[in-house]
């Protein structure tokens, strides 16, 4: 049985987003398929995810000078406690699905919020004398994403850098495994709008079966 994290940044659902839309397609076609695997939705409008501020900062600091966790005032043991559960769910699960749109060429904040808290050393990834070395070797991912332009090719493919920064990120962490299904020219071809929807869903469902 596979832990799967289905890691939605959007604030509207599968009705209004094309991302949303087909990622539901999508976690719903694999849970009919594989039925024994366990799906986590984090929905990163709704969960607690913490900045890396002056409260986790310090709250680290005392934790790597030796002190304990109750020596930390309550809203260093908040963060940096949310913080370390979001790392431990994150390396515990098996595959990884992200879900965005492509906001001004990357992705909605919250979605960087989330990846900076489990971008930990020790964790996801350890440094060595030859470098970092990812620790997530054994892990897959997904990443849905739905643009209203074309950037797969074309004078706009160098500006995407939500789908670009995902991969430079799982292939730190070692993850072996990272694939990209887009959702593309909606906006930008209104009156074919639907047929894009109804093309990234039906690739969505099709994906799910080897995923």
């Amino acid at each position: 049985m596979a832990k799967v994290l289905y890691i939605t940044a959007h604030p509207h659902d599968d009705a209004v987003s094309f991302s949303m839309a087909a990622g539901k397609a999508f976690i719903d076609e694999y849970q009919q398929a594989k039925p024994n695997d366990e799906v986590v939705h984090i929905d990163l409008y709704r969960e607690n995810i913490p900045q890396i501020d002056v409260d986790v900062f310090s709250g680290w600091g005392k934790l790597q000078s030796g002190q304990g966790f109750d020596d930390l005032s309550e809203e260093e043991k908040a963060k940096v406690g949310r913080l370390s559960e979001l790392s431990d769910q994150f390396v515990s699960a098996d595959k990884y699905v992200f879900v965005t749109p492509l906001w001004n060429f990357s992705f909605p904040p919250v979605m960087k919020a989330y990846l900076d808290s489990v971008a930990v050393a020790g964790k996801a990834f350890k440094y060595t004398a030859e470098g970092p070395v990812g620790l997530l070797t054994d892990k897959k991912a997904l990443h849905i994403q739905a643009r209203g332009g074309i950037y797969s090719e074309g004078p706009a493919a160098e500006m995407e850098m939500g789908h670009r920064y995902l991969n430079i990120l799982m292939q730190f962490f070692g993850v072996p495994s990272f694939e990209g299904l887009f959702i593309e020219g909606h906006a930008a071809m209104p009156d074919k709008a639907q047929e894009i929807k109804e093309n990234g869903i039906a690739r969505a469902k099709d994906l799910a079966h080897n995923f």
